[in-house]
């Protein structure tokens, strides 16, 4: 008996954007994604030009052949497990949904969907504003900020979320919604840190903040062996500085990069990465203390500099087509067993592009009420983003094997985890980053907005 034929995905109708499908010219490239050890083969890109689009892609997802496939939602692609792509589905892609409107009197910011960090940062910076958000400029800013939001302006001015004044947003059954405060204020509550469990939001209105344009930024360096002295003095110092530092501390192999001294290159590093959002001699005062604890630093690049320059400083280190794995975990406080931790195993990094930050939270971040927005572990100290990386398969198993084993080695320390820094890991470790309590209003949210778990590439929250 002959097998039955696949059933293809028809064109969603209206649809005015392009449609790529297996065989056309343009599939190869479009399935790829940021982590390139994620290779998927969707039956449908569907690529959004508005918000029209989103709703038919939706609605041809939920019923007739479309109905069952899995769904996937892309924006900047950045997604860690690759949500942002799957397996005989759909992708509804909205990179070409780029409207930015700055309101500079208001200080407010309308975005859509497909905005990457770079370009809303581009808008803003014009009228000397910013929304929090990110530390890599190709980065969407739909994951990033429906899952939180951390950067280098959040000690001062909150996470991404903390800046979120409305959502539109398409449902699972294809029709737009508005939410804020005072409008489905439980799914704008959702959406402020529950990722894209929810719908798909087609644009954001934030609230705008005074940063630069120049700001006081850059890595200060020390070869790894001072590791352990510097993360205790770290520790001591960070609990007096003001809230407009913020700080992550980065262990690596020194990169291969023009401004990076050719006998430090691929030597094994630590550095804290420094930005001062306020009067840059305010911040030459605060961070003279770090400078001058020790041992002089091996490299000194923290000096004024256009905030859109140190947004983009890691940029080199996180380019599409590297493989990437990450394990991730919050801690409350930089014990002695912390730091002993990760100063023995940060000296065992094998690959030059290998790099995990060590994100300072705290200030703006903390006075958020815990229950005011989905997201979770506003009272950590700390969170972990161990990153293994290469540039093909060739070595991506060891490296991985390291991420997993710092990861373990701290995990008896964990105190919660960050949605967007997790791998696929389970039901138990997407809880994890919500507590018992908020996860359950969750799936009471889920249960309301999407009952048949349409949108379950993500961080899943199931239904109630």
């Amino acid at each position: 008996m002959p097998m039955p034929m696949a059933r293809a995905v028809p064109d969603p109708s209206p649809f005015r954007g392009p449609l790529v499908r297996p065989g056309d010219e343009a599939y190869e490239t479009s399935r790829q994604v940021w982590n390139a050890s994620i290779s998927r083969r969707p039956e449908l890109i569907a690529y959004c030009t508005g918000v029209a689009d989103v709703m038919a892609a939706v609605r041809l997802a939920t019923t007739g052949a479309g109905a069952g496939r899995p769904l996937a939602v892309r924006s900047g692609g950045h997604s860690f497990p690759g949500h942002s792509v799957c397996d005989d589905g759909i992708v509804i892609d909205l990179s070409l949904m780029k409207g930015v409107r700055v309101d500079p009197e208001g200080r407010t910011v309308r975005a859509q969907a497909g905005v990457l960090l770079g370009e809303l940062d581009h808008e803003t910076q014009a009228f000397g504003l910013a929304v929090p958000a990110g530390i890599v400029t190709h980065t969407g800013l739909s994951g990033l900020a429906l899952g939180g939001g951390i950067g280098w302006l959040m000690r001062r001015y909150g996470l991404t979320v903390d800046q979120l004044l409305a959502v539109d947003l398409v449902t699972a059954d294809g029709n737009l919604v508005r939410a804020s405060e005072d409008e489905n204020p439980d799914l704008f509550w959702g959406v402020r840190g529950g990722g894209g469990n929810f719908g798909i939001v087609t644009e954001f209105e934030f609230r705008l903040n005074p940063v630069g344009p120049v700001v006081l930024a850059g890595p200060i360096v020390w070869r790894v062996a001072e590791s352990a002295r510097l993360l205790r003095f770290y520790r001591d110092w960070i609990t007096a500085v003001p809230d407009g530092l913020t700080t992550a501390v980065v262990h690596r192999r020194a990169p291969a990069l023009p401004y990076v001294p050719a006998e430090l290159q691929g030597e094994h590093v630590v550095m804290v990465v420094c930005c001062y959002a306020g009067p840059v001699e305010e911040g030459e005062r605060v961070l003279r203390p770090l400078r001058e604890w020790g041992p002089p630093p091996v490299l000194d690049l923290c000096a004024p500099k256009p905030f859109t320059a140190h947004q983009a400083m890691f940029d080199p280190s996180f380019p599409p087509g590297r493989w990437y794995y990450f394990k991730s975990l919050d801690v409350e406080r930089l014990t002695d067993e912390v730091i002993d931790t990760t100063a023995e195993h940060a000296a065992r990094i094998v690959s030059p592009y290998t790099a995990f930050p060590i994100f300072q939270l705290g200030g703006a971040i903390s006075r958020v009420g815990e229950d005011e927005t989905a997201f979770g572990g506003r009272s950590s100290g700390h969170t972990f983003n161990i990153n293994a990386t290469c540039l093909d398969a060739e070595g991506f198993e060891e490296e991985r094997a390291w991420a997993r084993g710092l990861w373990s080695a701290l995990a008896p320390h964990q105190a919660g985890v960050y949605a967007n820094f997790l791998m696929e890991e389970g039901a138990e470790r997407v809880e994890q980053a919500y507590g018992a309590r908020k996860y359950a209003r969750l799936r009471e949210l889920k249960r309301r907005c999407d009952p048949d778990n349409v949108f379950r590439l993500n961080q899943n929250i199931p239904p109630a």
